[in-house]
């Protein structure tokens, strides 16, 4: 559980859902309730101590050079402790913020320096045979259409993350 005042700049895909409802029925544990089916495009961000109004205009106008995207999901992978889905037609928008903020380092590090643009639906799966079913079950909902309408900047509190602001892909922001 990532500490109060960690950032993220997400995308939130709620037709996505499914995916970590499937997780879920196998193994609760695996699954982070609370947090929706997202693809995060910088983890963790600026601490919510530091970020400026410089950070947030950033997050605002890269929003809006991209547009609203109807992806398809189509591929399962496994890696040390969890099973996602990728998303490649996000890469494009992962790599814009990333390359926005050089000095911060995607999932600190964990992955390498480029890591695919994906929805985590399972964490803690360290276990190959612990990854199979939800790998299984996951793959059984592919493919999945969804959209990417809005980038949010969320923060994490004692109760969860909490949304600091939406801005949508290609418009203003939203409050």
């Amino acid at each position: 559980m990532p500490e109060p005042g960690t950032t993220a700049v997400v995308i939130v895909l709620p037709d996505a859902a499914p995916l970590l409802d499937a997780a879920w029925r196998i193994d609760p544990s695996l699954v982070r309730r609370g947090v929706p089916a997202h693809v995060s495009l910088l983890y963790p961000f600026v601490p919510e101590s530091a970020l400026t109004d410089q950070d947030e205009k950033g997050v605002r106008s890269l929003a809006a050079r991209f547009p609203a995207a109807d992806l398809l999901l189509e591929e399962v992978v496994t890696a040390s402790g969890f099973v996602a889905v990728t998303v490649p037609g996000l890469q494009p928008v992962v790599d814009a913020f990333r390359a926005r903020w050089p000095g911060l380092r995607p999932y600190g590090g964990r992955f390498g320096a480029r890591p695919a643009a994906h929805v985590t639906v399972a964490l803690g799966a360290d276990d190959p045979t612990a990854a199979a079913p939800v790998r299984a079950a996951v793959g059984s909902l592919l493919p999945l259409r969804t959209r990417a309408a809005a980038v949010q900047l969320v923060v994490q509190t004692e109760e969860g993350w909490r949304p600091r602001f939406s801005a949508p892909l290609g418009g203003q922001t939203r409050l």
